[in-house]
């Protein structure tokens, strides 16, 4: 059975509230459903939004897909950041990324290159630094020369115009 977190539309016509539901995939937009977990009214200023995050979260680690609009709507609640975090796919905020240790050969060659470095620094020349700065500015001289001749054509087009106007 595949179980999803979707909406289900109730209120009366052009008057939408909706109801956060578990249910088979298979089941109609307003069939019957497993559990109501939440609450949406979207048209309050703002929006109300009422999920219970403990129910929701049971159910995303039983393996229930949510819909995209019911996704989002668990984004808001914190719900779907609490079931990313305790799957492993985010971290906290406090809590640094976990690394895997480098492998011996790898730190003796980055030991290597920082000795050098160390012993040769490297300055670029004026040739080089003014080589890559005309490299910068050569891409502005190319969009001033198509707006260069983007303006004859404006010009040849207003022509036609005032002479169609004058006879």
């Amino acid at each position: 059975m595949a179980v999803k977190i979707r909406l289900t539309r109730m209120g009366k016509k052009k008057q939408p509230s909706y109801r956060v539901v578990v249910m088979d995939s298979r089941k109609p937009r307003d069939g019957k459903y497993i559990e109501q977990i939440g609450f949406y009214d979207p048209r309050q200023d703002p929006s109300l939004i009422q999920i219970d995050n403990e129910r929701a979260l049971d159910w995303l680690n039983k393996g229930a897909q949510p819909t995209e609009r019911a996704q989002k709507l668990l984004e808001i609640s914190g719900a779907w950041t609490q079931f990313r975090v305790a799957k492993g796919d985010i971290h906290t905020v406090g809590e640094t990324a976990p690394t895997a240790a480098p492998e011996p050969a790898v730190v003796a060659t980055a030991a290597a290159d920082m000795s050098a470095a160390e012993a040769s620094p490297v300055e670029a020349t004026p040739h080089e630094a003014n080589a890559a700065d005309a490299a910068a500015e050569a891409p502005e001289a190319e969009s001033a020369e198509d707006a260069a001749a983007e303006e004859p054509e404006s010009a040849e087009t207003s022509n036609d115009e005032e002479s169609s106007t004058d006879g």
